[in-house]
């Protein structure tokens, strides 16, 4: 589906308002905020402690979080009162829709700054995002420039440096409804707190452990006296048949929606994936997680400060040489080292694997593991 009638109703919408920029001022009480972006699940969900801070400071305020449509399900309990709108930029149905929501006496924008214009056709009285986006029409609707922070910071935690205030408490898992139950394929397989979720797949190639290991690891979740059961997304089914073809293992991969993936991790010991968005969700559930970093930075995806609670272990190659793209959402950060390379330039593809990903054994893995199993 294309973008292109989605971005002329936006531009139709907006640019008249943008002639309007020079008056406009922010308002001094916010009763209705949207939160405009289309991020994939994981950095969605590194907005949560925006929204935490968005809740503590306005307390009767509507929060509206545009979301991705398969995201949804996740945000059923409505956390911090949250409310969420389907948006997809090629589907005009939904477009259509955020433009008619408005108006909101306050818009923040998350990561690219293009979703600038969706804030002001939506009939944004202020908008605020992060400085810097290129090229430079991006930044046109903004009214508030906050520049990233000169120290090394978690991005889930300076998102909320988009708003004035004192950060948001720890999260706590009681602050996430869980979504409505929904049963889970073969549940009979593995009985409750006795398995542990191993997700082998990634959004890119560059981060996949090599499947041997995952092999590796399996075979020590059942020294431990835990099944081991497999997700995935559609496209994994196969990686996974390849990587453990044993029948008492359950593969999932294909079969969960989030509002399933949720429950499948509320009932786990722990669960062990890549630094993708399963990880993040692990998080938000409060299940014990070893994530695998390999071209990511383990500090800015990370934990950070609001999830310092969370029993989550990140396991990494702490001065990997090619992770040394300073660039963070088209941003240049002086203090971001990450690698934002594909399978196709990546520098130091090793085989099948980045050297990234080589280089984390499988007793650093399983090491992380039992950490978690022994503190949960």
């Amino acid at each position: 589906m294309s973008r292109l009638p989605g971005r002329i109703r936006v531009f139709a919408r907006a640019l008249p308002r943008l002639a309007l920029k020079p008056l406009r001022r922010r308002p001094a009480r916010l009763q209705r905020i949207l939160i405009a972006h289309h991020l994939l699940l994981g950095d969605t969900l590194l907005l949560t402690p925006l929204i935490a801070k968005l809740r503590a400071l306005y307390p009767l305020a509507q929060i509206v979080l545009l979301c991705p449509k398969p995201i949804v399900p996740i945000y059923a309990g409505r956390p911090f009162d949250v409310d969420v709108m389907p948006f997809d930029p090629r589907d005009s149905s939904t477009v259509t829709a955020v433009l008619g929501s408005g108006p909101y006496d306050l818009g923040i924008v998350a990561g690219d700054n293009r979703f600038s214009w969706i804030a002001l056709g939506a009939g944004c009285r202020w908008i605020v995002a992060h400085d810097g986006d290129v090229p430079a029409w991006k930044n046109w609707p903004v009214d508030e420039a906050v520049p990233y922070p000169v120290t090394p910071a978690a991005w889930a935690d300076l998102t909320t440096d988009l708003i004035e205030g004192p950060p948001p408490r720890p999260f706590q898992p009681a602050d996430w409804p869980a979504p409505p139950y929904t049963a889970l394929p073969n549940a009979t397989a593995f009985p409750d707190r006795r398995y542990v979720v191993l997700h082998p797949g990634a959004s890119t190639g560059v981060k996949r452990w090599p499947q041997d290991r995952w092999r590796e690891l399996a075979q020590f979740v059942v020294s431990l006296g835990y099944v081991p059961v497999w997700s995935g997304g559609p496209r994994e089914v196969d990686l996974i048949g390849n990587i453990d073809p044993d029948p008492s293992h359950p593969n999932l991969a294909g079969q969960l929606g989030l509002g399933e993936l949720w429950h499948l991790y509320a009932g786990a010991a722990a669960i062990v994936c890549p630094d993708t968005g399963v990880a993040h969700l692990a998080r938000i559930v409060g299940v014990p997680a070893v994530a695998l970093f390999g071209p990511g930075n383990a500090s800015i995806h990370g934990a950070g400060q609001y999830w310092r609670d969370a029993p989550f272990v990140s396991v990494t190659i702490a001065d990997m040489s090619c992770r040394d793209q300073p660039f963070i959402f088209r941003r240049k950060v002086a203090w971001v080292r990450r690698c934002d390379r594909s399978e196709t330039t990546c520098v130091a593809l090793d085989g099948n694997y980045t050297d990234c990903m080589n280089r984390l054994s499988v007793e650093s893995v399983c090491n992380a593991l039992r950490s978690v199993l022994v503190k949960s």
